[in-house]
């Protein structure tokens, strides 16, 4: 399999990179998900020419639109910064990246939550600012999935975000085999119970905008449905919300299973519903049915399998 080029801030490698010339190396990152991506390092400060180490820096002012300063000096580097960011977000067009991982609580790559301080220096500084460099990247990135290393230590985000760079890699290789209606078609036919799983009125919509296919030019009608499909996936895949797509895939079975088959995978999304066991194990049932009885249709499902299960990440969810 083909790995999934993933950007990243390069202190999370173990880079020594920030400002003190430390790294903060996460090891899920390198080790288990770097088993199934090839990351490509960004460090907005070290590259923009700030040095390591160096003095550290902060976000001062309107959350909206806040300078870069150096704490002691008051050294304003914010035009600097976001120069060179434009001219690096253009280059990784050119990298094929499926997402890209922050680090939490900085000021040049924090996506969310990052301290800005006011301008006289005096007072409690608030939660509402995006490093600069993030900001320009996801400005320009608006539906690739992204995320902190922070918020990855929470298994639902985790799960959520992984899922998202499956599909987007599945999305590019669905566009780099040349978009057809036929193909999109394909693509959502595998896709319609994962959609579902996050949002019931994303589901219809694409449902509708597939139906209706041949109506529009197939960029127009691509640009349109790839945009629907992220969003929809942006949205956290709930226990009831698996229940209810847990529920439905019973319906493929309806001719098949006995009623102690019946009766145990029922009571298995319940425990599941009701937060007893992890969706691992109602997903692995209904795994074992499919093999078992051959309905058509669920075989492809990514719902059944969105991620290698080596990353473990239904076990938590």
């Amino acid at each position: 399999m083909q790995k999934i080029r993933l950007g990243i801030s390069a202190c999370l490698l173990g880079e020594q990179v920030r400002f003190d010339g430390g790294h903060q190396l996460d090891r899920f990152i390198t080790e288990t998900l770097g088993q199934y991506v090839e990351f490509v390092p960004v460090c907005p400060e070290a590259e923009c020419g700030l040095g390591v180490p160096r003095e550290p820096m902060r976000l001062v002012g309107m959350p909206e639109s806040p300078r870069l300063l150096t704490v002691r000096t008051r050294i304003d580097h914010t035009e600097r910064l976001v120069a060179w960011a434009r001219k690096r977000v253009a280059g990784l067009e050119q990298e094929g990246l499926c997402g890209f991982i922050f680090k939490s609580k900085s000021p040049s790559s924090g996506m969310e939550r990052v301290k800005v301080y006011p301008e006289s220096g005096q007072g409690t500084p608030v939660l509402r600012g995006v490093g600069l460099f993030a900001r320009v990247f996801m400005e320009h990135f608006p539906l690739l999935p992204v995320e902190d290393e922070g918020r990855l230590h929470d298994p639902d985000l985790r799960e959520n975000f992984i899922e998202r760079l499956f599909v987007w890699r599945r999305w590019r290789e669905f566009l780099a085999a040349g978009p057809s209606v036929g193909g999109l078609v394909a693509f959502h036919t595998r896709h319609k119970l994962l959609i579902l799983a996050h949002s019931l009125g994303h589901y219809r919509e694409v449902g509708r905008l597939v139906a209706r296919a041949r109506e529009m030019p197939v960029p127009a009608l691509c640009d349109h449905y790839q945009s629907r499909l992220m969003d929809a996936l942006r949205l956290k895949a709930t226990p009831k919300k698996n229940t209810n797509v847990l529920h439905h895939l019973m319906g493929y079975f309806k001719r098949d299973l006995s009623p102690d088959e019946k009766q145990e995978l029922l009571e298995v999304i319940d425990n599941y519903h009701q937060g007893y066991v992890p969706l691992i194990v109602p997903v692995t049932l209904v795994n074992h049915y499919v093999r078992k009885y051959h309905p058509p249709y669920l075989a492809d499902q990514v719902y059944l399998h969105p991620h290698p299960m080596e990353l473990q990440l239904r076990n938590h969810v």
